[in-house]
């Protein structure tokens, strides 16, 4: 036997799901059509501006008030520009600069461009505060390590992309900031009391929630002083008594994706993790990006097998397609809201967020060197460095556990060194490769990725972009007077 239709169109209208391609294939527009919540943009989705626009209209013929969401965060984490990096400079530069009306203008030319192409949610900012130098997966994508000021920064990102009729999604409640794993490959552990995360984690959520934020997107790490062994996403306490009842947040809860292994594993599969987060008061599940109708289909049978043996109330499950129906609401009404995008504000954000430590003198002739280093899945391979920039200054690219500093010597010859890396302080066989070429060369080293306290000895300046999108790298080029 099928499955009810109106079980089934309930279902679906608690999920959001992906496709592939640049072009949204028949069964992605017939479930909206079905009672589908809506869908999740990846690079995989993003070609042009031009075809993200019929691509979104042409998901609007199934339903008209389809959630078409992104993860733009400018920065290190793009959709639209992942072929060449963010024209934006990122949450930590942006923290860094300190300027909360600069962070406002920033979401709201992100927010502007996006409801331009007829996308509605914007699965940012990211409102962690970093407090651990090895996040492997936060890192820049937070405004930094100092509660106060990301609940500051976070309040104005909200503001500005809202402002620009793009729903905002703060997220990873309750704070994935003092992670040192990555809920991509893991459940993440969070080991600390509640006194402290009032104090360290929660300000930033409080400020978004303060500032209207309509959606919030839960985090797949286990806290322990809250969720037991479970995930925070499959935790009433979290979602239900602490962001509901206790910060008075009226939104969208929205899911990371379910299928990341942090959910996933921990509840057996996609399936099982949709009806666990929905039981624990999430709204809109995120499925992730590898979906397919099956996969969509078989997520929406297990919420409807789930009401009838009794893991999911009715009542629970018509509320959390009610809350997405209400974001989808909102996004309609505000879609005639007024925004500019602004094309060399991230460019002049960036430029403002360079620090220098040290001497940038004679570098015009300088080897250029980037130290591999790996993107995370939420980054994904976006092109970062100085490469694009440069005026005839010649550039190599190496893995650091892999070169001989004495190779680099002789090819550097009487020029200074210029490295260029992401996360040095943990990158394998970066600092031991940078103590080596400094104890004997000049050498430069430009930081783009979370500025660590971690210096190294023997070089000649030490230059922080607090990011690595395009407009860091421009910005970094400019200072050290080798762009064109």
């Amino acid at each position: 036997m099928g499955l009810d239709p109106g079980l089934r169109r309930l279902a679906l209208g608690t999920l959001l799901a992906a496709y592939p391609g640049p072009v949204p294939p028949d069964w992605a527009v017939d479930l909206l059509a079905d009672g589908l919540a809506g869908h999740t943009l990846f690079g995989t989705n993003v070609h042009d501006p031009a075809q993200v626009a019929a691509s979104t209209a042409a998901l609007r013929a199934g339903r008209p008030d389809a959630l078409i969401a992104i993860d733009e965060e400018g920065g290190d984490v793009t959709r639209l520009a992942h072929a060449t990096g963010s024209p934006y400079p990122g949450n930590a530069a942006l923290g860094a600069i300190g300027d909360v009306a600069l962070t406002r203008r920033v979401y709201q030319s992100i927010g502007a461009e996006l409801a331009a192409l007829g996308i509605t949610v914007n699965l940012a900012p990211t409102v962690d505060v970093n407090t651990a130098d090895d996040n492997p997966v936060i890192g820049t994508r937070s405004f930094g390590a100092d509660p106060v000021r990301v609940a500051a920064h976070s309040a104005a990102a909200v503001t500005g992309l809202q402002a620009a009729g793009v729903a905002a999604c703060a997220k990873h409640f309750p704070g994935h900031g003092a992670t040192v794993t990555d809920s991509h490959h893991e459940l993440p552990t969070v080991d600390a009391p509640l006194s402290l995360l009032r104090q360290r984690d929660l300000p930033p959520f409080a400020a978004v929630v303060a500032a209207g934020a309509r959606a919030v997107m839960t985090a797949h790490i286990r806290v322990p002083a809250l969720t037991g062994a479970d995930p925070a996403t499959f935790s009433r306490a979290v979602l239900v008594d602490l962001l509901r009842t206790e910060y008075g947040f009226t939104g969208t809860v929205i899911t990371d994706a379910l299928e990341m292994k942090g959910a996933a594993v921990a509840a057996g599969g996609v399936g099982p993790a949709a009806v666990r987060a929905l039981s624990a008061g999430a709204d809109l599940l995120c499925i992730g990006a590898r979906v397919d109708a099956e996969l969509v289909e078989r997520v929406a049978a297990e919420i409807v097998d789930a009401l009838g043996d009794g893991r999911l109330a009715r009542a629970r499950v018509e509320e959390a397609a009610g809350r997405a129906a209400d974001l989808a609401a909102w996004t309609r009404a505000a879609s005639g809201s007024p925004g500019t995008e602004d094309a060399d504000l991230g460019y002049a954000a960036a430029r403002r967020a360079v620090r220098v430590d040290g001497l940038l003198t004679d570098l015009d002739q300088a080897l250029v060197v980037q130290l591999h280093t790996e993107s995370t899945i939420a980054e994904g391979r976006v092109p970062w460095g100085l490469g694009p920039h440069l005026a005839g200054v010649p550039e190599i690219r190496v893995i650091a556990t892999e070169t001989d500093p004495a190779t680099l010597r002789g090819l550097a010859g009487d020029r200074p060194i210029v490295l260029v890396g992401r996360h040095l302080h943990r990158l394998p066989g970066g600092p031991e490769l940078i103590a080596d070429l400094a104890a004997q060369h000049a050498v430069t080293v430009v930081e783009m990725g979370w500025p660590a306290q971690w210096r190294p000895a023997g070089v000649r300046a030490f230059v922080t972009t607090y990011g690595a999108s395009h407009a860091n790298g421009r910005a970094a080029a400019e200072a050290l007077g080798l762009a064109g």
